[in-house]
């Protein structure tokens, strides 16, 4: 049997190849993934290393606005505000409230919540998809040096048995020659 480390494998041309591609046609991505895996450097990194962590105050603010305005907890307050708003302005108050039905001025404040809040949350939802989207890029990269792995290690165990098949044939020439030989001698 062959020595596996006799053989010399050419992993970027082997890669170039099944990609179907030359340097020049590849994307940032796939030259990137392309070098890291010539040279056998790992591509995976924690996600704290590919989303920034470093946020400012607004960004910092606007997810904790999103995270609250999102959460059941703020659903039961808001629901409690506007049963105790009602009721003060209907019930308790009476003729002298400060909003009465119709609540022209509850609708005011609603209004201006709203109007603030939704560009609150989509500051953090665009945000959160920002590191969405490296986090996708990142995990391409990841998936294409498997790929290009896998491919290459392909090859690489196909050369190695057209190798030995190439040897096993020429060891048998050999003893057919020799068989040969022996038959006429005798």
């Amino acid at each position: 049997m062959t020595d596996p480390r006799a053989h010399a494998f050419d992993f970027r041309a082997s890669a170039r190849r099944l990609l179907g591609s030359k340097d020049l046609d590849l994307d940032e991505v796939s030259r990137r993934v392309l070098e890291l895996a010539s040279t056998r450097q790992a591509i995976t990194r924690s996600p704290d290393q590919v989303v920034p962590a470093s946020t400012t105050f607004g960004q910092r603010a606007a997810d904790h606005v999103a995270h609250f305005g999102g959460s059941w907890v703020f659903i039961g307050l808001f629901a409690l505000f506007l049963i105790a708003w009602v009721a003060l302005n209907s019930v308790l108050l009476g003729k002298a409230a400060l909003d009465p039905y119709p609540y022209i001025f509850l609708n005011l404040i609603l209004s201006m919540l709203a109007a603030i809040q939704a560009p609150i949350i989509m500051m953090s939802q665009n945000r959160l998809s920002e590191s969405d989207r490296l986090m996708a890029n990142h995990d391409y990269a990841v998936n294409l040096k498997a790929e290009i792995e896998i491919m290459a290690l392909h090859e690489k165990f196909d050369a190695m048995r057209t190798d030995e098949l190439h040897a096993q044939l020429q060891r048998q020439q050999a003893l057919i020659e020799e068989l040969l030989v022996l038959q006429r001698k005798a």
